[in-house]
């Protein structure tokens, strides 16, 4: 029996793309059908008359048409923005927050209450990552299983309970305890964001829309910085230190948040109560036009994430994320320790002097990842504004004054968050296949994510005021980093010039269509993101 694909009727979906891949085969093409529209379809097609055929095609034709129209789409991205980048950009905001905050805690007699000394601090910050690590690629591999709504919202609430209760305990180990409960719990957020935005957003977008949780976390470095500010009013009452007011109170907003996850976040697009039925139909035929899209290709498969083991360009993205990692906690954690040795400032107003870092990080990813989705380019900018970080931290080097070094701060959080989020989409962009993306981003986030046990121990105490061998390692980092970019960078441009001329045809003779889009991003018609 022949399938009714309801994009028969829109020749020109298919032909302005790609003309000869959209077939109609024996089964749909297109990822997660909807299974209503599914059997509606293969209803009227058991009713296949020319009645019953002339009262379907204007239907499908009718909507198409209007799919087709770029203001169409425009409107359908913007109703996905309004419905899905809030909810996902306020559970980033509150991880990067629950898990960051110890070091604004640290300035309200934290380690004092405790009793740490020496380097208990330090690996108090780290440990968290042991666990984190542990879970971030299992999280990944199980997002689909359990749902992502379930998912997300289950580890959203524990990771809350789990970061108020910081606030009460009364030990160095109990302290141990909870953040490697915390890392455990939150290894399966970023990973899961990342992946679930694959499911509504193409290649040309996915950049801003990964970029909105890296503006999360420039927001929460901003907001830390203001809530503990205003929390730490609160010291001594109650009986309780500031820090542990702090921890408390931003734990409290992340429980009410999983509950409302639940309830807000649609599993995938054909499940999202915000779209119509026309809608809907419109991002399979999105998914459709991109090459490699099959619905094989859009489910899970060992052999993708063996693949993904196998490609050395996956490990080249881990280690240079390893670098920019290093940037990403060492600052984000010690910005306030940072700031508040290159002057005389009070702690409130040190607080306070870490906002405008933040918040021109923020500005500068938003800016710089619409430029790139909309020139498809992510290898210039990842790798230039690393160098401006790089410069940045060249500054915190020399022997300046306040002023000079408080100006480095900026630089860094200037580029940070371009060097650290665009390479969390460039990746993904050239992993078509649901199986070796989902592996490759978890690996990606894993080996970025170690630098987090590291990140602590290159800002210790005994290095105050002037923290040369913390900002030294950051700089070296980065500018590794840097160089497997423009590596990478170059890779990718000569591949794509190779596939330009027709080198790699031979491997696809005698191959159907289908056999040829299930290559993935081995098939000579993919081009990778440069």
């Amino acid at each position: 029996m022949r399938f009714f694909s309801p994009f028969t009727y829109l020749p020109t979906i298919s032909s302005k793309i790609y003309p000869p891949l959209l077939p109609l085969h024996p089964k749909p093409p297109f990822p997660q059908f909807s299974l209503p529209l599914l059997h509606y379809i293969e209803t009227m097609e058991k009713e296949s008359t020319d009645s019953s055929l002339a009262r379907v095609q204007p239907q499908q034709l009718g909507s198409m048409e209007d799919a087709t129209d770029d203001e169409f789409e425009k409107k359908l991205v913007r109703k996905l923005d309004k419905h899905i980048i809030p909810m996902v950009m306020l559970l980033y905001l509150f991880s990067f927050l629950d898990r960051v905050n110890i070091g604004n805690a640290r300035l309200y007699g934290m380690e004092e209450d405790l009793g740490l000394v020496g380097n208990q601090f330090q690996t108090s910050v780290s440990i968290l990552f042991v666990t984190y690590l542990t879970f971030e690629i299992p999280s990944n591999l199980v997002l689909k299983k359990f749902t992502p709504r379930r998912y997300i919202a289950a580890i959203t609430t524990i990771w809350g309970i789990i970061a108020s209760c910081t606030g009460l305990v009364n030990s160095y180990g109990s302290l141990l305890a909870c953040r490697l409960l915390l890392g455990a719990v939150e290894a399966g957020l970023f990973p899961g964001l990342a992946v679930y935005l694959t499911f509504f957003y193409t290649r040309k977008e996915l950049a801003l829309r990964i970029g909105y949780l890296f503006v999360s976390a420039a927001l929460a470095g901003a907001c830390g910085g203001l809530l503990a500010y205003g929390i730490g009013f609160l010291d001594g009452r109650s009986g309780m230190s500031g820090w542990r007011w702090i921890l408390i109170i931003e734990g409290l907003p992340t429980i009410v948040l999983g509950v409302a996850t639940y309830f807000f976040l649609a599993d995938n697009p054909e499940e999202a109560g915000y779209l119509t039925e026309e809608e809907k139909s419109f991002m399979i035929a999105r998914r459709g036009r991109e090459i490699t899209q099959t619905t094989s290709a859009q489910e899970f498969h060992w052999a993708d994430v063996r693949k993904c083991f196998l490609d050395w360009k996956c490990w080249a993205f881990a280690f240079a994320q390893f670098g920019v990692d290093t940037m990403l906690y060492g600052f984000s954690t010690f910005l306030p320790t940072i700031i508040k040795a290159i002057g005389h400032w009070k702690t409130a107003q040190v607080q306070a002097l870490t906002i405008p870092c933040y918040a021109l990080g923020a500005i500068t990813y938003l800016i710089v990842a619409h430029i790139s989705d909309r020139q498809q380019r992510r290898g210039v900018y990842t790798v230039g504004f690393a160098c401006v970080s790089i410069v940045g931290y060249g500054i915190l080097l020399s022997d300046a004054s306040s002023g000079v070094h408080y100006f480095g701060c900026f630089l860094v959080a200037m580029g940070l968050y371009v060097a650290v989020g665009l390479p969390l989409a460039w990746l993904p962009n050239n992993c078509p296949r649901y199986g070796k993306r989902t592996a490759a981003s978890g690996f990606q986030l894993t080996v970025g994510n170690a630098s987090g046990i590291m990140a602590p121990f290159i800002y210790v105490s005994k290095d105050s005021p002037r923290y040369i061998k913390g900002h030294a390692v950051s700089l070296s980092m980065v500018g590794l980093a840097a160089i497997i970019y423009t590596f990478l960078w170059y890779c990718f441009k000569n591949l794509n010039t190779r596939r330009d001329r027709g080198e790699k045809k031979a491997k696809i003779i005698g191959l159907s269509e289908e056999d040829i889009a299930e290559l993935g991003d081995e098939s000579p018609r993919f081009r990778y993101t440069i």
